[in-house]
């Protein structure tokens, strides 16, 4: 078992600054500076800010090129379009490695920044069946002690347009995957409807939430998000749907109010340029995967970060404004 160890000067979100008793590599104690118990190592934090470990909710483990070969973006041939950007990235799995091999490496740096909790989605449809899943579900469980992940199951190819697809998506859940995805209902399968019936029909028959990828805009996007909406009420599944990508058709004000009123979750890609956006901080706390689905009951598994904005070499323990960065703590 880990040596005890008590954190002082620990600075949580609240301002309060408090001391953190880790037994057997767990926090046993989250307390006001007071006694230290003897034979305890102690750590001073030095005021650094505390926090519950990082969620990343949207990701593509099965398609991340995390460590492998750099390859320059390539512009779609007449503006955005999802189906040439579906090609680009076949021929680029075609020549990446093995898919184990980035999945690792892309986890390795989202647990080294601070992620606890990750959503991916992998894909499952008629051009790969099975395949991605299965090895990413190995690669989960590889990580089980240091992450917890829920998988989506996500028809990139379409559905409808991709024969075998509603039969992978409803095994995909049996496999081991968290919820079922959707991509583009209009523009990619042509069948608004008929997409929304496969992928909430899964939901329902397993249980599960539904995640969809949305790139329509416009007045097309709107009506799609309103008929997830639909379905959202009709099965009550309020809270356990989420609509990706759709800034667009969801910014719209006949919209908007519409999802948040039935809890539909939305996640907007926006790029930001910045300079300074690698976080510097220390994990402190390492934990037992918890059982059932992500997020689950709350845990309190606390990350470190600098109490001033970190822009400085990590190496060095400084930021360029004169700040302390926290490091990273290992024992």
């Amino acid at each position: 078992m880990p040596a005890d160890k008590l954190f002082i000067n620990a600075r949580l979100g609240d301002g309060m600054r408090r001391d953190m008793l880790v037994r057997d590599g767990r926090i046993a104690a989250i307390e006001a500076a007071g006694e230290r118990p003897a034979g305890t190592e102690t750590v001073d934090l030095g005021d650094a800010l505390v926090v519950p470990g990082f969620v990343e909710g949207h990701i593509h483990l099965d398609t991340s090129f995390y460590g492998d070969t750099w390859r320059p973006h390539r512009p779609c041939t007449n503006g955005f379009d999802v189906h040439e950007r579906v090609a680009f990235q076949a021929e680029n799995m075609a020549a990446a490695a093995p898919m184990d091999v980035r999945a690792r490496n892309q986890l390795d740096l989202c647990i080294g920044h601070g992620t606890t909790q990750m959503r991916s989605h992998v894909m499952v449809d008629g051009s790969v069946g099975l395949k991605s899943l299965e090895t990413i579900l190995k690669v989960r469980d590889e990580y089980r002690q240091l992450i917890d992940i829920q998988l989506v199951a996500f028809p990139q190819s379409g559905i409808l347009s991709n024969p075998g697809t509603p039969q992978l998506l409803d095994e995909a859940i049996r496999l081991g995957a968290n919820a079922v995805g959707g991509l583009d209902p209009a523009s990619f399968d042509r069948d608004v409807e008929g997409h929304l019936d496969v992928v909430f029909g899964v939901a329902q028959k397993h249980g599960v939430d539904v995640d969809i990828h949305l790139h329509d805009g416009g007045m097309l996007g709107a009506f799609e998000v309103e008929q997830i909406a639909a379905r959202t009420r009709a099965f009550g599944m309020e809270g356990r749907v989420a609509v990706v990508r759709s800034e667009g058709a969801i910014s719209r004000q006949r919209v908007r109010p519409r999802l948040l009123a039935i809890s539909v979750d939305i996640a907007s890609e926006r790029r930001q340029s910045s300079a300074h956006s690698r976080p510097i901080f220390a994990c402190i706390h390492r934990r037992s995967a918890q059982s059932g689905s992500w997020p689950g009951a709350p845990t309190f598994w606390p990350v470190l970060l600098p109490t001033s904005r970190a822009t400085g070499d990590a190496s060095t323990g400084h930021t360029a404004d004169g700040g302390r960065a926290a490091g990273l703590l290992r024992w």
